[in-house]
Parts: structure tokens; C-alpha cells; sequence
């Protein structure tokens, strides 16, 4: 019995770390003590303690405690005990090859399927597709393989953006990177806002935040999904 939130980022603009989830946190961790946090991803490089403690000074806020899986002897057994697990936001391919490099991402995954509450944020939110070809992260390193959880049936993109009506930006879109991907791949990607995220329970998965999400599908017109919405394709 899956039950995760799946977020595309940590921190809106004008709040604080995960302020703007401590509700809808605050009911999916309810009955946790302790969470264990995956700190791998290392948003602009910061230390594991360092991160470890942002998300602790968070989480204080509803009263459950945080540590690190650095802070472990053993990395699976503090998976399989976990109480519930967060995995944050960084860069995704350095947090696939530590959870690739420490062997556990096949025990998160399972323990995710017995109904181990999950939160992930950005590139732990990327994690939990079919693979992670659709993260914006630079390849900082090589993981063993770009496979992932697969606890949700399509990828995300995190951070979603919309192209700027009137800017002189020559880059890519998002929108024409997707394309791109899908000349040669079939998985459906969900482009996920800021401030949007994702329920799933067991197999259902919901669409939250104030925002839509896109769709994209190979050969198909993407499409907007309005919030509050199951998400069927």
C-alpha cells in the first residue's frame, strides 16, 4: 500500500524549507517519531550533516525527528526500520549513484510498497519514476544505471517551467527537451510545477497544489491536468 507525496520542490518563493507541505505533511507522517533522510543528492554541494540539518529544523516544526542515513552503521537495515523516509532535492544523478553505490534502492523500493510513508522532493521526486532521463541536472557523475524506483508508472520533470511570453532566451523548453526524449522513448513525463506534488495512494495518484501539471506522451498533444484530479492515461 504505496502512500507517498512526491513534490517537485522543497521551498516556494517567499517561504521557508518545506513550509508551504507542513500541512499535508503533517497528516502523511502522522504516528512517525523519527524519519530517516536520504541526504545524497547535496544541493550545491552541502555537506550530509549540513543538509541533514535543514530538513531537521523543518520536520521540529511537527514535531518528528530526522537523521541521516549517513548517520547509520548500516544503510539497508535503516531502510527496512524506517518509520518513513525523505529523500531531497540536489542533483539527481549524484543521488542515483549513492543509491546505487550503497545498495539500496531496491530495499526503498520495496519497503515504499508495503506502505512506508515517502516524501521526496525535487531529485527525490524524479527518483520515484520509471527512470531519471528527465531530470534539468547537470551530469556531474556517471550512476551504474539511469533505471529508478518506478513506483509511479511515467516520469517527472521537476520544476516545470513555461516558456516566458516575449523573452529573447534562445535555449531549449522544457517542453522541446520532453520532445526530444520521446523521439526515442515511450514513458509518459509529468512536468511538475513549483508548488504542485503529487499524492499516491497505493495505485492511485493524485494531483495537488494550486497549479495544473502537463502531460506529455509519445506521439500525442501534451495536455494540462487540473489539480484534485486522478491521474489516468
Amino acid at each position: 500500500m504505496k502512500k507517498m507525496i512526491i513534490a517537485s520542490t522543497s521551498t516556494v518563493h517567499g517561504s521557508s524549507y518545506l513550509e508551504y507541505l507542513l500541512p499535508t505533511l503533517q497528516l502523511h507522517f502522522k504516528g512517525v517519531k523519527q524519519i530517516v533522510f536520504i541526504p545524497y543528492a547535496r544541493p550545491s554541494g552541502i555537506t550530509y550533516d549540513g543538509y541533514t540539518a535543514i530538513v531537521k529544523k523543518a520536520f521540529s516544526n511537527i514535531n518528528i525527528d530526522v537523521k541521516g542515513i549517513h548517520e547509520f552503521d548500516n544503510a539497508k537495515e535503516a531502510i527496512g526500520n524506517s518509520e518513513a523516509i525523505f529523500t531531497g532535492g540536489g542533483n539527481t544523478f549524484e543521488l542515483v549513484n549513492q543509491l546505487y553505490k550503497n545498495d539500496i534502492l531496491s530495499i526503498l523500493k520495496e519497503v515504499i510498497a508495503k506502505g512506508t510513508p515517502y516524501l521526496g522532493t525535487s531529485a527525490g521526486s524524479n527518483i520515484c519514476g520509471v527512470n531519471m532521463k528527465n531530470t534539468n541536472d547537470m551530469p556531474i557523475v556517471y550512476p551504474p544505471s539511469f533505471t529508478t524506483l518506478g513506483c509511479i508508472p511515467f516520469n517527472i520533470n521537476a520544476h516545470y517551467l513555461d516558456p516566458i511570453e516575449g523573452s529573447t532566451h534562445m535555449g531549449e523548453t522544457r517542453e522541446t527537451r520532453i520532445k526530444e526524449f520521446h523521439v526515442f522513448n515511450e514513458t509518459a513525463v509529468l512536468g511538475l510545477r513549483e508548488g504542485s506534488w503529487l499524492e499516491v495512494n497505493n495505485d492511485d495518484i493524485f494531483l495537488r497544489g494550486k497549479l495544473t501539471a502537463r502531460l506529455f506522451e509519445q506521439n500525442k498533444q501534451p495536455i494540462e491536468l487540473k489539480s484534485g484530479g486522478l491521474i489516468k492515461f
